[in-house]
């Protein structure tokens, strides 16, 4: 049986503690069979032969810059198969300017209202029978970044979070916005969710089942 090969790449913003909260999961793809490369670079992105043969790449990068040939060769890798995965600012605030990384990912961060919050997140009842969000517990209550992302069409989304609105807000009625999609992409597999500033977060028993679950449903299929 041929192993899989997944690809941890993490830094931008150390507020995100790309290493703390990256380290998390790499025990969880090695007992599920993957081959754990971690790379503190984007680098990576521009070698052609590595991303061929990666299986899913999980990025923990917040804000930063990537370079044109960095970013070719990511958008290829994505569309031939390799699968993209991470939560948070580390993939949904990552690379501000580049655009072709937000048309991957199918959404962005733009604020997170008031900072830490308590909110709720929902499954979308017609989607509570996808792999990634089956079983849980619905509603989750959680204290921390309710974040607001624009978003497209094209993204599965699987639960929700939504900012009320209150005597100092400029939007006037609740705005209802994706915490997890899921996303195909060429012949790849995008999953993204919004939870996960630190640690904590990611060590809630909810929010660390859906991201193991998104990053095993984003990884190619084992041939």
């Amino acid at each position: 049986m041929t192993t899989r090969t997944a690809l941890v790449v993490r830094g931008g913003w150390d507020g995100h503690d790309p290493v703390e909260t990256t380290d998390l999961f790499v025990p969880v793809l090695e007992d599920a069979g993957f081959d754990v490369t971690v790379e503190d670079s984007l680098e990576i992105y521009a070698d052609e032969e590595a991303m061929a043969r990666t299986d899913l790449v999980v990025q923990s990068w917040t804000m930063g810059d990537i370079l044109v040939e960095e970013m070719h060769g990511l958008r290829i890798a994505v569309e031939n198969g390799t699968g993209l995965a991470g939560w948070h600012g580390g993939i949904l605030d990552a690379f501000r300017n580049a655009t072709d990384f937000q048309h991957i990912v199918g959404g962005q961060f733009v604020a997170h209202p008031g900072d830490f919050v308590d909110h709720e997140i929902v499954v979308r009842p017609e989607r509570a029978g996808h792999p990634v969000v089956e079983g849980l517990e619905s509603p989750i209550r959680l204290h921390t970044e309710q974040y607001w992302v624009q978003h497209d069409p094209a993204c599965d989304v699987l639960m929700t979070t939504t900012h009320r609105p209150g005597p100092d807000t400029p939007w006037h009625e609740p705005v209802t916005v994706p915490v997890t999609w899921t996303r195909n992409w060429g012949k790849g597999r995008v999953f993204a969710c919004t939870v996960g500033h630190s640690t904590a977060e990611l060590e809630h028993p909810s929010i660390r089942r859906i991201i193991t679950r998104g990053l095993l449903w984003a990884a190619r299929p084992a041939p």
